[in-house]
């Protein structure tokens, strides 16, 4: 029996209409989703286990492996890049051969408010705010009672840093800090970024004095633009003169680049304070050098034949 034409093109229509629909929707979604996969996928060959850390307000995602409970763990703090394409934070714990390992993202970037009826954004310096430093606080409470935790070793990348820096200036639990391109001083990032200086209240160069008796690393690139070398010398202008306090220049490396391939490596440093004298800081060390230091005269390049 043939359908009557009008029929047959008023149920075309309705199925096109229901395509569009449906293809509207994946479009919607997709990003979302398609961040979480490849969350997924970078954790899983380490043997990292998603679940979901309600913290204050939030939800925050965390990647865990723990084999060894009443332990330390390595916990790592990501960036500042809301749902990032590219987690460098993850693909650092990735790297990571401890028995103990946690990744822990930041308020909004892959989870949200408890309450789904509210938008969940925390941007610019509110990653590294009051808000988020309640939330990722109370993440490491819970990270701590779950598995009988006898202390943290933070490693933060990027606005990471700044958090790790602050949470580890709060808590008794801190056993030592590494940051990787950190954003350790927070005008001096925005002076670096063309920004206006927002005299804020959670800038790590505030608790600078605090945190000099902790075990610390800082790595840095000689090409990043985005936290360039000297956002961290502004940083060790704020310490007391300290022996636990020791740092890096990875001359090629970028804000993104370098760092992921480069961890394995970075991550035998020893992290420890040392004997004698208090550590000095030299200005000239933080500079690239692609880069003339003031008050030299470049070397001109010879001319091609």
């Amino acid at each position: 029996m043939k359908k009557h034409p009008a029929l047959l093109s008023q149920t075309a229509k309705l199925s096109l209409a229901a395509a569009i629909v449906l293809l509207t929707a994946a479009c919607g979604t997709s990003r979302p989703l398609l961040k979480t996969e490849t969350a997924k996928r970078i954790a899983a060959p380490a043997w990292m286990i998603g679940r979901e850390i309600p913290a204050g307000d939030y939800q925050l995602t965390a990647y865990e492996r723990i084999h060894k409970y009443n332990g330390t763990v390595n916990l790592y703090i990501e960036g500042n890049t809301p749902a990032p394409k590219y987690p460098v934070g993850l693909h650092l714990a990735s790297k990571d051969r401890a028995q103990n390992v946690i990744y822990l993202a930041q308020p909004c970037q892959y989870s949200g408010l408890i309450k789904d009826d509210e938008t969940c954004t925390l941007t610019g310096e509110q990653a590294y705010g009051p808000q988020s430093l309640e939330a990722m606080n109370a993440a490491l409470d819970e990270i701590a009672n779950r598995y009988d935790v006898n202390g943290f070793h933070l490693i933060g990348y990027d606005g990471g840093a700044a958090i790790a820096a602050n949470l580890a200036a709060q808590r008794k639990d801190i056993l030592s800090l590494r940051t990787l391109a950190g954003i350790l001083d927070t005008d001096a990032y925005n002076d670096a970024n063309n920004l206006p200086r927002t005299n804020n209240p959670e800038n790590p160069a505030l608790r600078a004095q605090e945190l000099a008796d902790l075990p610390q690393y800082h790595f840095i690139g000689g090409q990043d633009t985005t936290v360039p070398p000297s956002v961290l010398h502004a940083y060790f202008q704020s310490l007391p003169p300290t022996r636990c306090v020791k740092y890096e220049m990875i001359q090629e490396n970028e804000h993104v680049d370098g760092w992921v391939e480069k961890w394995p490596e970075l991550l035998e440093r020893p992290v420890t304070c040392s004997l004698g004298a208090p550590e000095t800081f030299n200005a000239l060390d933080l500079i690239s050098q692609e880069a003339p230091v003031p008050g030299t005269i470049s070397p001109e390049k010879p001319e091609k034949p």
